[in-house]
């Protein structure tokens, strides 16, 4: 029996951002799943750091599946050369897909749709949905405002350390994916306080 193919799922933005950092560190991260035999999975988009991390890995040899809605196909912005495109109804099924598709998510700089992704993933792990790994590529700095924040959850309450600690975070891809060779989800059930006599 073939041994399944490893696959690791990247958010990132579909504008390029204004520092060329953001789009070497996607050129970073293609060239690396590529040189390890990982796949990627992405939003299927050919525009900004989507279409630069797809085209990136297409020509380092690595494979490329991509997962877009009807409608943004519709809007002519989908990636036509890609190893394989998922067409699917909506983004819930995207992100669903995605995720099956995967064994890992790692997210890069963007907007509101990819930190929603992000969280989404995150918090499927923290309900014990998967144990799969999540991670941020903090390019430049980037998430640092993100993980201090996410620090102050834990110090107010609303998030434990144990679920704070699946948060991976690196500035360079490569020490990135060996975080995630040896990722262990964390043992712990979701942590909601009763109040006594309830």
């Amino acid at each position: 029996m073939t041994p399944k193919k490893k696959r690791i799922c990247v958010y990132l933005g579909s504008n390029p951002g204004f520092d060329p950092a953001y789009g070497e560190a996607a050129e970073a991260l293609a060239r690396e799943l590529a040189r390890r035999e990982i796949g990627l999975v992405y939003g299927g988009s050919n525009v900004g750091l989507m279409g630069l991390i797809a085209n990136t890995c297409l020509e380092a040899g690595g494979e490329v599946i991509g997962v877009i809605p009807e409608l943004l196909v519709e809007k002519e912005v989908a990636h036509t050369g890609l190893s394989k495109l998922h067409v699917v109804k909506s983004m819930h099924e995207r992100k669903q897909k995605m995720a099956d598709l995967s064994e890992g998510f790692i997210t890069l700089p963007g907007g509101i749709g990819t930190l929603e992704e992000f969280f989404e993933a995150l918090t499927w792990s923290q309900l014990g949905y998967h144990a799969k790994p999540c991670g941020l590529l903090d390019v430049k700095g980037y998430y640092t405002a993100l993980a201090e924040h996410m620090d102050r959850m834990v110090l107010h309450g609303f998030l434990i350390q144990e679920h704070r600690s699946m948060v991976l975070t690196d500035a360079d891809p490569a020490s990135l994916l060996d975080q995630f060779e040896t990722y262990v989800a964390p043992k712990v059930n979701k942590w909601i306080e009763k109040k006594k006599g309830l």
